[in-house]
Parts: structure tokens; sequence; C-alpha cells
């Protein structure tokens, strides 16, 4: 496909006045404007959007790219966001965005959202009638858990955090209290950490989201050579008079794998 320019306009004249180019809240505007850069980069970071440049549209408050080229990704769900409400399958960022949007306008009917562009047979709209929403089965429950990784940035001015890139090569960025960090003695800069965490998890994909760090733990990843003999020498005599350690196993399981 050839490049595209993308329009995303937000609708909104719940301030008492219709938002336009000539005049917009500020909080607003930072809000649109994060939304836009997320919901066109997406999780693969597809667009960089540092370098991308834009055009500031009325109708209402709209951005236009310049063409964009190489997004496959971004047109695919652009295309699912016609062919249906059910979230499921878009990326994982343009999908929070769109949840948000559904959010805010179910909220107010005075706000809205609209994505066009050319190949597209008619605008992206999300408002108070629309009922974008990712399938029950994709659920978040709240969680406590451990979990451990890099320490790859530690601190911010205004809101205190650690970037923790995980063994799985991914990267959890957890919020916590100034104290916290404050209070802590050892340098933990480009070390691995062991962190005690709260987040929402999500039962389908394993994703964890709005992460909170509790508290640092102890971490020493050293085998005690004695304690470990001592366990396989208890192991040993325990398991002594079973012929088959499988079949037992299997048979406490409630039968054959």
């Amino acid at each position: 496909m050839e490049a595209q320019r993308i329009t995303l306009a937000l609708t909104d004249s719940s301030a008492g006045f219709e938002a336009s180019p000539d005049r917009l809240r500020l909080a607003d505007l930072t809000r649109f404007a994060v939304d836009v850069q997320s919901f066109l980069r997406g999780s693969d970071r597809e667009i960089d959007t540092q370098q991308l440049d834009v055009a500031i549209r009325a109708g209402s408050f709209a951005i236009e790219t310049a063409p964009v080229a190489a997004a496959p990704r971004l047109f695919y769900d652009l295309k699912v966001l016609l062919s249906g409400e059910l979230l499921d399958g878009l990326d994982v960022k343009r999908k929070e965005v769109v949840e948000r949007w559904q959010k805010a306008a179910r909220v107010s009917r005075e706000l809205s959202y609209r994505i066009s562009a050319a190949f597209l047979d008619r605008p992206v709209l999300v408002n108070a009638d629309t009922d974008y929403r990712a399938d029950d089965a994709d659920q978040w429950v709240q969680v406590e858990r451990y979990i451990r990784g890099e320490i790859q940035d530690l601190g911010g001015v205004t809101k205190p955090n650690a970037h923790i890139r995980l063994p799985d090569g991914s990267t959890l960025t957890v919020t916590t209290e100034r104290d916290v960090l404050r209070d802590d003695t050892v340098n933990r800069l480009y070390k691995t950490a062991m962190l005690r965490i709260t987040a929402e998890y999500n039962v389908l994909t394993r994703e964890l989201r709005n992460a909170h760090l509790v508290e640092f733990v102890s971490y020493a990843p050293k085998v005690d050579a004695e304690e470990l003999a001592r366990l396989t020498r208890r192991g040993a005599a325990a398991w002594k008079d079973v012929e088959n350690p499988t079949a037992w196993v299997d048979e406490l399981r409630g039968g054959t794998r």
C-alpha cells in the first residue's frame, strides 16, 4: 500500500465552546496528543513519531500526519476497527487508546473521536453510541507478585518510577513512592534485583499493567552447596521405597498423562 495520511480528530464542546485549532484547553490538547502518539506508534513503535510531521486541521481539532509508509499493522488495525467493535486482535497500545476514548465518550455525549484515511471506506468513529470493547475473556485482575529483572532506570522528578528489563527482554515500568527510592541504600542501577509489586494482570495475555513497586527484596542468586546436598539426601531417603517415581506421581494426579 502506498503512503497514507492519517487524520485523528477530537470533537469536544464539553467546556462550553467547540474545540478548534483556535481554542482548546491545554489539558485536553496534552491528553489528545499523547493518545495520538501512542495510537500511531503502537506497542511495536511501528512509526517514529519523534520524526513525524503533522498538521493541525479544523474538524473540530484534528491532527493530520504526513504520508506514512511501511506501517502495515497500523493500516490493518484501522480496518479492524471498521469491521466490528470487539477489540481483540488489535495492537495492545491502540486498544488502550480506543478503550480510553470509548470510556470518555460515554461520560459526555459532547465528546467524540474520528480517525480517517483515504484507504478507509469511511472514518472510524468513537462516540457515545459506539461500543468498542474487549472480549469478556480479556480480563484484568489485581495481583501482587515478585518479579526479577535488571534496573534500567530509576528516579523521576514528578513521578518516581523504575524501568525493569525482564528476563524475556521486555521492559516493565513500575511507579512507586518517593520514600521507597530515597530510603533505599543499595546502588541498583544496571543490576539484577528482585521486586515486590502490585499490578493488573491479564489472565488471557499474561500482560502486566499499572505496576506499582512496593519494595525491593533481598536477592542473592547463589546456591548453598551444603543445603542442596542435605535436601538431596532427604529426597533420596523419602523416595527410596518408590519403584517408579513417575508412575507414582501420575497416580497421585489421578491417572497417566
